[in-house]
């Protein structure tokens, strides 16, 4: 599979990017800014993810039922979400109304009204979500894993920010954010679909190509020096017990991150991955457990989750390092690795078989790494991963040292947090 990629950068420094696939019907517009979590300030926590419910709320000349009936109202979809180091505002609509959804986006971009009666609706609503995620024990628990690794860092704080901090945002926070971090330089307009790439950049040029060009602050970075800690335990009435074991790791650009996501495969990503046969399938102590690998510029962390019955919490952690030991004492088989190879690429391109997903990995490319990769150089350094790069990385990344423990439990105290600390050293 080779995708058609182009990009442009205009006279601002902000970027046009586009994957064109003639035979659709449709485009996926994606407005890409390269501001999240980890830019705020401690008093600012959650205002990234503050300022995209906003643009929803109108401009200085829609309203926001305008908005969503001119999109929605020609059988489109339209959303945002906000992560740690981006915000993406998209769309997905017919390609004949591609033109007038991109104006709507990018008129949301630049001219948001941030009314004080909205900004006061919106604070309720947030609330109420980060409320609503805390009643989640499986959130909660990934929120105070987060909290572990990167203490004291904007990445250790939930990307919803805090209640305190949401009930303080003020209108002028929000001007001074955005007019700080909403810089062309940081911007990205990503298509993907029935689109024709020069048409895309004059449009794009025409709504967007007149704002000053200045480039955004940068963020603060993890270092060797940024503290760690080992392991938390919260309690709450709830049935089962929720476990996360983060290791904290290298960034996006370590060359090590293909032998990661094979690890990660083998170890708990699947139904056929290691913690799920033997916790799940062999010793029937868990409904779900699975790994999870998030890389971001400088760090990352590498996630095991489950939730188990408190009676099952021991013999689930035991068992959970002897599967880790075991990656570090014994390469895998020839066959298992095929498997976890053959899995990644399977899931990438049958996640490219869409409009939406291709624009998400143009952008992903462009914001991330600067350049478009293509899959095809993806499954090329999967392919090159050996069983030893996998062992060796096990042995590098489980050191006791890298280890953070989140528990959520019916009954947590000194007995439960002994407990993680336990498995931590086992570990070592």
């Amino acid at each position: 599979m080779k995708l058609d990629l182009r990009v442009s950068q205009l006279e601002n420094g902000l970027r046009v990017v586009t994957s064109a696939t003639p035979a659709v019907a449709s485009v996926a517009i994606g407005v890409w800014v390269a501001v999240g979590g980890r830019h705020e300030a401690s008093r600012l926590s959650g205002i990234s993810h503050f300022i995209e419910h906003l643009l929803f709320k109108g401009t200085t000349t829609r309203s926001a039922r305008e908005i969503s009936q001119a999109i929605e109202g020609r059988g489109g979809y339209f959303n945002a979400f906000t992560q740690e180091e981006s915000t993406c505002y998209y769309a997905h609509v017919a390609a004949a109304h591609a033109a007038d959804v991109l104006d709507i986006l990018t008129d949301m971009y630049r001219c948001p009204r941030f009314a004080p009666a909205d900004i006061a609706k919106e604070r309720g609503v947030i609330v109420e979500e980060i409320q609503m995620y805390h009643d989640q024990p499986q959130q909660l628990v990934q929120e105070m894993l987060g909290g572990l690794l990167w203490p004291d860092h904007p990445l250790g704080r939930p990307l919803a920010g805090r209640p305190a901090t949401v009930q303080r945002l003020q209108r002028a926070d929000f001007l001074a954010y955005k007019h700080r971090y909403y810089q062309p330089a940081a911007t990205l307009v990503v298509l993907a679909g029935q689109v024709e790439h020069a048409q895309a950049v004059a449009q794009v040029r025409q709504r967007l190509g007149r704002l000053r060009p200045q480039r955004a602050p940068a963020c603060r970075p993890v270092t060797a020096r940024t503290p760690q800690r080992d392991a938390i335990v919260r309690g709450k009435e709830i049935e089962q017990a929720h476990l996360a074991l983060g290791l904290r790791l290298f960034g996006r650009h370590d060359p090590r991150r293909f032998a990661l996501k094979l690890l990660s495969t083998v170890l708990g990503e699947n139904m056929s991955s290691r913690l799920f046969q033997i916790i799940r399938e062999r010793h029937g102590l868990a409904y779900s457990i699975h790994t999870s690998v998030d890389l971001f510029r400088d760090t990352g962390v590498l996630a095991i989750s489950a939730g188990v019955d408190g009676d099952n919490l021991r013999r689930a952690l035991e068992l959970t390092v002897r599967e880790i030991a075991r990656l570090r004492a014994q390469p895998v088989s020839a066959a298992e690795l095929r498997r976890a190879r053959d899995y990644v690429i399977g899931q990438l391109l049958l996640g490219l078989e869409n409009t939406s997903a291709r624009m998400m990995w143009a952008a992903d490319n462009i914001l991330n790494y600067g350049r478009f990769i293509q899959p095809a150089e993806i499954m090329k350094r999967f392919r090159r991963v050996t069983a030893h790069d996998v062992q060796t990385l096990a042995g590098d990344l489980f050191d006791p040292r890298r280890l953070s423990l989140a528990l959520v439990a019916p009954e947590a105290g000194k007995a439960e947090e002994k407990l993680l600390r336990e498995c931590a050293r086992k570990l070592g």
